[in-house]
């Protein structure tokens, strides 16, 4: 009996990884009866990611009122899986840059306060271990707002409490961690993170992200000194420097932060996904594995799905379906992947593709089972 594993990402705008299982799935099946079908649908940490982890866990959305980036009351939800204790809290929810118009982008003024809430109420819930997906952040406070929320104080030289915003980077002068919540020191934090930015400095959060959040240069040369001032501050107190860890600069310094007031390891997002699948037992002695996204280009090999499926690969053999590839014949060889089907090759166009993309998978993955079948 052949075993075939499938674990793809979504299909942005089109498919959620679970669809994409279930619509290969019916495919194969038409051809192939005696066939062992494992579903693992991944994701990267960003969009999907709910999804994927409701599959694994069958955890349910909650939902609190928190403040968002410019401390307004908002609702915002996140996964929590009674069974596991795990939660899982996307900072975009209550401090991503979508929850503000354009002309309210300021990282001076926004701040992680709601991200912090979202802890604390998931804390509340009996949380023992917390995943956070840091990405599509309007801020760039180094996580003070997210640290205020969780009982850390921020004080500037004249010892006036600051409130964690971006603007309040250079005015730090020292921490204070009486009033810290006391459960933060039992909870496993992990970070899915895929950059590898400094705190500060030419390739850091404010050079690299902040003009995207509504930063001028002024405002970047400004943010950039208060994380430099951040990190002096931190080590002269804490006696350690956050510049150099990979990822301290994601989301506004927001993986600093991380590392220094919650303890939290920063991990590749998709590899996070895949130790909650037990991905790589799973696919041990699989003969193949089907995978796919949307748009299949050289972006897929930095720490996307696929390039975490090609990680985990030993002897497998790998079938890539996809709704769009910019790759060549060499680039596909070169990754050793056994198996192409593109949508727009069945689709009359690309709205159609994304449209009608379940049909178009499962009518490619019954040709995929039929050329198996047939032992090519």
């Amino acid at each position: 009996m052949k075993k075939i594993v499938i674990a793809p990402d979504k299909f942005k705008g089109s498919l959620t990884g679970i669809e994409f299982c279930d619509a290969v799935e019916r495919g194969i099946k038409k051809y192939i009866e005696n066939v062992l079908i494992v579903k693992l649908p991944l994701a990267d940490g960003g969009d999907g990611t709910v999804d994927a982890l409701k599959f694994y866990t069958g955890g349910k959305l909650i939902s609190a009122e928190v403040h968002d980036p410019l401390l307004r009351l908002i609702r915002a939800n996140y996964l929590y899986a009674e069974k596991e204790k795990l939660a899982f809290i996307e900072m975009a929810e209550a401090s991503g840059i979508r929850l503000l118009k354009n002309e309210e982008l300021n990282p001076l003024e926004t701040s992680t306060f709601g991200t912090g809430e979202l802890i604390l109420d998931a804390l509340k819930r009996g949380a023992k271990h917390i995943l956070l997906g840091i990405g599509g952040s309007s801020t760039n406070d180094a996580g003070m707002g997210m640290a205020s929320a969780l009982g850390f104080r921020f004080f500037d030289t004249e010892n006036n409490l600051l409130e964690g915003r971006g603007k309040d980077l250079n005015r730090l002068a020292t921490i204070d961690t009486e009033l810290v919540n006391k459960e933060l020191r039992n909870i496993k934090f992990e970070v899915a993170c895929d950059v590898d930015n400094p705190l500060y400095g030419p390739n850091g959060a404010a050079h690299i992200y902040a003009p995207q959040k509504g930063a001028s240069q002024r405002v970047v040369e400004e943010l950039d000194a208060g994380l430099s001032n951040f990190n002096e501050k931190v080590e002269i107190q804490f006696g350690k420097s956050l510049q150099n860890i990979a990822g301290a600069g994601a989301a506004g310094g927001l993986g600093a932060g991380c590392v220094l007031f919650l303890n939290a390891k920063l991990k590749s997002g998709t590899q996070l996904i895949k130790s909650i699948a037990d991905f790589d037992r799973e696919v041990k002695d699989a003969d193949w594995i089907v995978t796919g996204e949307g748009k299949f280009d050289e972006q897929t090999f930095s720490g996307k799905v696929i390039k975490g499926v090609l990680d985990s690969r030993t002897n497998q053999k790998l079938a890539v379906f996809c709704g769009l590839s910019e790759l060549s014949e060499q680039q596909i060889k070169a990754h050793k992947i056994d198996y192409l089907a593109e949508m727009i090759q069945q689709a009359t166009n690309v709205e159609d593709s994304i449209k009608n993309a379940g049909k178009y998978l499962e009518e490619a993955a019954a040709q995929f089972a039929v050329t198996i079948a047939s032992g090519k």
